[in-house]
């Protein structure tokens, strides 16, 4: 470690001193702040500043696509289920010699647990798992016939995905062993990886429904917690239905999303079905919801199911896709009226990929969907952010753009998620059905400990691990254009506080920070690379030399003094 004096008030060079190993340890120390105590915590005037106090906000999500990650039990595969119609190793081909796949492919629980040091080691403290709940075993054979990089079309897929549960209450079993349950298994991730599970919920449909030319065992179907069967679409278009048919009242009469099954949320029975399936997943060691097509279900039921989740388990957090670039649309799940539910951030993801797919973009396009004042969410620090997942083409950047775009997501504000593959940039481009949700597998795992994404986003997720003011301090910027962008974090909450100064640069060249503005005086230590320490008087600047397609993240662990400073965090809490 350095430490080293800042220059005078006139910013022009400043001067190094090397001090004694004894003066680094008493001045800054060679570690990682521990939670920046506040050493007047006695002082109950002291002004808070703060992005979100929901716990999750601290977490770093790690996205896997259940059966396309790692074979950790071959036990489990079933490669001659559904007879006629196969559910394993579905390939599809393209004209470049291509390949996807829509069958089963072997990953499993096992599979993630073996690699959860892995999913650690780079930063991340929870990992979301596509649902595991028992789908049917067949190919689907009705709709229209998939094709590599076609969409919207279900025909010949199998229910490799997770999204076509025909039992919510009952893992299916192609990710279970035989010693390993998904109890056992949310528990081992946290007490062996200390990684908490994220569990995929659905409440807008089942397995596609209709349009078979046979009816298909478990397409259509619903079965209880004693895997009784309490709905069956029976092969029937919606409008066919019978409303006096029991079999028929948890479906709506009108098609929603291709042959999917309408679920009725209007209807009593299916909601206590659904939410009862999901407090059971909680019981089973669920730490927090992702929920798919939010936007499908009408307000009332994500009411309900919210509070009635909270009532049990206070806090749990939920996040949802809600599939829209309009950040208007998106955030009205966000609000307390609706349930409180925050929403994965599609506008986010836009102009994520808009500047680091393109090495002439601008930074300054990041700052419309931050919202850190005047926007439409409860709260934006609050909302999951990502430049990819499985439903969309992986973003098309080269290495350092992946880097660049890791830098700005674990600094900048919100919950930070990255599907598997990311961290080699996996299928870069390709789209759901061009191999977007290829198998990842334990030889690409072993190939990314030493891929240069892999160790730049290490080294960031790792940063915001251990540094408070990036998880949920508040977002105060400074500039941020062109290819440099530099921002503060701030908490100042209880016995933390803690200021990040955030330094970024998407150039290809080393670029000279001079940073005067909101700026306190003390020692400031870079927690990125070396922890280079400087000292800095009242009025000095502080300086550094931040290389090309990196990140400095200067760390203050001492209350805000700086007036202005305190002045324009003031101005931000009112709007968070």
């Amino acid at each position: 470690m350095k430490i080293t004096r800042s220059s005078s008030s006139n910013n022009a060079q400043y001067r190094m001193r090397t001090l004694t190993i004894s003066v680094v340890l008493a001045l800054a120390g060679c570690a990682p702040s521990n939670h920046s105590r506040v050493a007047e915590s006695s002082n109950h005037t002291t002004q808070q500043f703060y992005g979100t106090d929901n716990p999750f906000v601290k977490e770093a999500v790690y996205f896997v696509m259940t059966d396309r990650f790692v074979d950790g039990d071959k036990t489990n595969n079933y490669p001659e289920q559904g007879g006629n119609l196969p559910s394993f190793d579905l390939p599809l081909y393209g004209d470049n010699g291509e390949t996807a796949n829509v069958g089963y492919l072997g990953g499993d629980l096992r599979g993630v647990l073996n690699n959860g040091q892995y999913i650690s080691d780079m930063g991340f403290t929870a990992v979301w798992l596509t649902p595991v709940v028992d789908n049917p075993d067949q190919q689907f054979s009705g709709g229209e016939a998939i094709g590599f990089g076609g969409a919207f079309k279900d025909g010949g897929k199998s229910a490799y995905h997770g999204y076509w549960a025909s039992n919510f209450y009952k893992i299916d079993e192609h990710y279970p062993s035989s010693d390993l349950d998904y109890k056992k298994y949310t528990s081992s991730m946290r007490d062996q990886h200390g990684l908490k599970t994220v569990f995929d919920v659905v409440a807008n449909h089942g397995s596609p429904s209709f349009t078979m030319p046979v009816e298909q065992e478990k397409f259509g179907e619903l079965y209880d917690e004693n895997d009784q069967l309490v709905a069956d679409h029976q092969n029937k278009p919606p409008e066919k239905l019978d409303p006096n048919n029991p079999l028929h009242q948890f479906y709506h009469t009108t098609a929603d999303i291709m042959q999917l099954s309408n679920l009725d949320e209007d209807n009593a029975q299916l909601r206590d079905y659904l939410i009862n399936s999901y407090l059971y997943w909680i019981e089973q060691g669920a730490d927090a919801f992702r929920i798919d097509t939010i936007k499908h279900v009408p307000h009332h039921f994500w009411q309900e199911m919210a509070a009635r989740v909270r009532a049990l388990h206070p806090n749990f957090f939920m996040f949802a896709e809600s599939y829209d670039y309009n950040a208007n649309f998106i955030a009205q799940h966000t609000l307390a009226k609706n349930g409180g539910i925050s929403v994965l951030d599609f506008p986010g993801q836009k102009a994520i990929t808009d500047v680091f797919e393109s090495s002439s973009s601008d930074f300054s396009d990041l700052l419309p969907y931050l919202h850190l004042t005047h926007g439409p969410y409860a709260n934006p620090y609050e909302l999951t952010t990502f430049y990819d997942n499985h439903d969309m083409p992986r973003m098309n950047a080269s290495d350092t753009g992946f880097i660049d775009a890791n830098n700005w997501l674990f600094t900048s504000r919100g919950i930070p998620v990255v599907y598997q593959g990311s961290e080699i940039g996996f299928m870069r481009g390709k789209a759901e059905h061009q191999g977007n949700r290829n198998y990842l597998g334990q030889a690409n795992v072993e190939l990314a400990k030493t891929h240069p994404i892999h160790d730049a986003l290490a080294g960031i997720a790792n940063v915001r691990k251990s540094t408070p003011a990036l998880q949920n301090g508040l977002q105060a910027n400074l500039e941020v254009k062109g290819d440099f962008a530099s921002f503060y974090r701030v908490i100042q909450k209880g016995d933390i506080a803690q200021t990040a100064l955030v330094l970024l640069n998407k150039s290809a060249k080393t670029h000279r920070f001079n940073i005067s503005k909101f700026l306190d005086a003390g020692t400031w230590t870079e927690m990125r690379f070396k922890q280079d320490t400087q000292i800095i008087e009242q009025g000095e600047s502080l300086i550094a030399q931040v290389p090309g397609h990196s990140v400095h993240v200067w760390v203050r662990d001492e209350k805000v003094i700086n007036e202005s400073l305190k002045a324009e965090l003031a101005r931000l809490m009112a709007f968070k």
